[in-house]
Formats: structure tokens, sequence, C-alpha cells
């Protein structure tokens, strides 16, 4: 049986661990132990790397998510505000650091930052509407990077029993032979 074969995968495309429950399976003979050993711990390892950029997706997500509700509760909030004749004073931060008085005009338009140094005007209620869109989104992919996580955790696991499985089963192996040796040696005396 061949790791490489593996047709299980999660929706994203990520095959599963293949679970090794005998060792003879996968190793017809010694000389195939150094070659599927190589080739699980490979495994182990892609599944690691693939695990830490879902954890950093996961904790991306986690601190754009508020950033965005923030975002949308005072475009709201001004959307509230734009048919009044009343100004509204509120503090900002101009850095994390340093805040400042500033009067806001009732209006029906926003600028929003999109990143990369880019910020558009937009009506009010298309603001709310891309903000709740990326909102969506951001929350869909958080669900689904926590979910990739998980699942690559779970086959970490099982590949770390399978490498412990292999490594034992050499050990025994290599035990049976320096047996066999040495009771060759004993008839021989």
């Amino acid at each position: 049986m061949n790791i490489g074969s593996i047709k299980e995968k999660n929706p994203r495309g990520i095959p599963q661990a293949p679970f090794v429950e005998k060792v003879e399976d996968y190793i017809k003979d010694a000389a195939d132990f150094e070659k599927i050993l190589a080739i699980f711990q490979e495994r182990l390892q892609q599944y690691k790397y693939m695990e830490q950029s879902k954890l950093n997706a996961v904790q991306q997500y986690k601190t754009k998510i508020p950033e965005i509700k923030d975002t949308l509760t005072m475009v709201e909030f001004l959307n509230t505000k734009k048919d009044s004749d009343e100004s509204i004073e509120t503090n900002y931060e101009l850095n994390d650091t340093l805040y400042t008085l500033a009067e806001i005009k009732p209006t029906d338009k926003v600028l929003l930052w999109l990143g990369a140094d880019v910020m558009l005007e937009y009506p009010i209620d298309e603001a709310i509407e891309l903000l709740n869109e990326k909102l969506s989104i951001a929350t869909k992919n958080l669900q689904i990077s926590e979910e990739d996580a998980e699942f690559l955790r779970e086959n970490i696991t099982t590949m770390e029993v399978n490498t412990a499985r292999l490594y034992n089963w050499d050990v025994e192996r290599r035990r049976n032979i320096r047996l066999a040796e040495q009771g060759t040696k004993n008839l021989k005396i």
C-alpha cells in the first residue's frame, strides 16, 4: 500500500493520513523501511506546515472580524444620523496612544480603508452592504480555517502514531535478527 495513493480528503483537498494498523501492509521487506519512513516523516512535516498556516489564518481572522464589526457599528450609527441636523462630537484614535476630538456633520458618505493604503468613499448604504459581506466572508473563512486546523491536528497525531509503529516494527525486526544470529552462534559452539 502506498501513502501517495490516499484518496480520502477534506472538503479543501487536504489528504487524510492513513492509519497503519499492520506495518506489513506498508513494508514488504527491510529495504522498504527507510523509504516508507521518509515518506511518512515528509507527510508529517507537510501537515505541521499546513497546520501552522491555518493557525496563522485563524489568528488573522480573529483580529480582523472585531475590526469589521466595529466599523460596521460606526457606519450604521452614522446612517441613523444622516438625516439629522445635529453634528456628532466624538474622540477618535490617531494612532495607538493618541486620540483627538472631532465634530462629524451629518453625511450620506463614508471613507473606508480597504487595505494596502487604499481608502475609498462609499455611500453609507453601499458601505454597510460591503462591510456585511466582508464580515460574512471573514466569519466563514475563520470557521473553515479552524476546521482545517483541527483536521490537520488529528492527521498529525495519526502520522506520529504511524511513525512510532514503523520504528517499533524496525526495532522488533532488528532484535529478532540479532536473536537469530546469537542462536546460530550458540548452535555452532
